[in-house]
């Protein structure tokens, strides 16, 4: 099982070049910000990320293409305000 440090750089890098935040809770469940690169506004934050389940690098990778898929999502819904009007 790897530390939480090195869980933390992974998925803090994969989002690399925004900035990506990865922290944990005293049940160490993860939490999860990512900023816009150009304005540095957060565009992201999943909580209650359980890492007992981030045992191997396919756990991971899915964590992180799910985080991704949540990002373009938000940048969608975002895209549709601004065109809208609203």
């Amino acid at each position: 099982m790897l530390s939480t440090l090195e869980l933390r750089n992974i998925i803090e890098s994969s989002f690399l070049p925004a900035r990506c935040q990865c922290t944990q809770a005293m049940d160490r469940s993860l939490t999860v910000r990512v900023y816009d690169r150009a304005t540095e506004r957060l565009d992201l934050t999943v909580t209650g990320i359980k890492s007992e389940q981030l045992t191997s690098s396919r756990a991971i990778s899915n964590l992180i293409a799910g985080l991704r898929h949540d990002l373009k999502a938000n940048h969608s819904q975002q895209a549709r305000r601004v065109n809208d009007g609203l």
